[in-house]
């Protein structure tokens, strides 16, 4: 259902059962997936793709080329998205996300699925943020930074280094504050599994190596899991570094 007071380029696909409310401006070469809600106010520039079954609320700016949007994602009022440039030519943004009021998504950014950005986060040009992760409100993240999955980080919090997988971090400055187990039981994890991660990272914040010598001690003495694989990788591929355990 098209409102007549919206405007919609004759040249963009729009899906069956997409609701586009008044004064939405939506320009040519975008692609609106079935059963999306487009509330009034909302701008989606050129090249944009957003999935099936999404909510994007009134004062949104969608930017093209390109922002890709996944399915049964929430976009709430005043987000804005910007469009990706010649490093990646793409943002994205994955399926079953809840990006809350005033977010704002740089540059060439990509979310995972099935995370959660809290009101008024600022993510900076070239972040990656993975599945799971939720980020408390007000917090701002560097250019260049990645969020690794199942990650928890307070709010208000100031992210100059990567964080990785299934941690919580908190504090200024930002570190390492324990593993995030409430999400992880929450998402299925097994007690042991969960006392598997809490030890691997024991030994890389608590045992006072350096980072090398914390991966070389896991290497050796941690049979190898997808749990354990994921956070020695994450570690090596780090650009920015890792946050810090807390004094």
């Amino acid at each position: 259902m098209n409102q007549p007071l919206a405007y919609i380029h004759p040249e963009a696909k729009i899906a069956q059962n997409v609701v586009i409310e008044p004064f939405t401006t939506i320009s040519k070469n975008v692609e609106i997936g079935e059963g999306t809600w487009i509330g009034p106010n909302v701008t989606i520039m050129e090249g944009a793709r957003i999935g099936k079954n999404c909510k994007i609320f009134p004062g949104a700016v969608i930017s093209g080329i390109t922002t890709v949007i996944g399915d049964h994602t929430v976009i709430r009022e005043c987000v804005t998205i910007s469009r990706g440039t010649k490093d990646k030519y793409k943002t994205v943004v994955g399926s079953h996300c809840l990006i809350m009021a005033y977010v704002h998504i740089a540059h060439d950014c990509v979310v995972g699925n099935n995370v959660i950005l809290a009101n008024a986060v600022q993510v900076a040009g070239h972040v990656t943020i993975d599945d799971h992760a939720i980020i408390s409100g007000t917090s701002a993240i560097h250019q260049f930074c990645r969020i690794g999955a199942h990650v928890m980080i307070s709010g208000g919090s100031l992210v100059r280094k990567d964080v990785p997988p299934f941690t919580k971090a908190g504090r200024e400055p930002l570190g390492y504050c324990g593993i995030n187990s409430v999400g992880l039981r929450r998402r299925g994890f097994s007690n042991e599994k969960i006392n598997e991660i809490q030890e691997i990272y024991r030994v890389i914040y608590l045992k006072g190596y350096n980072n090398s010598q914390a991966l070389d001690y896991l290497e050796v003495n941690f049979p190898p899991s997808k749990e354990r694989d994921e956070i020695i990788n994450f570690m090596n591929n780090s650009d920015r570094g890792i946050m810090k355990g807390l004094d």
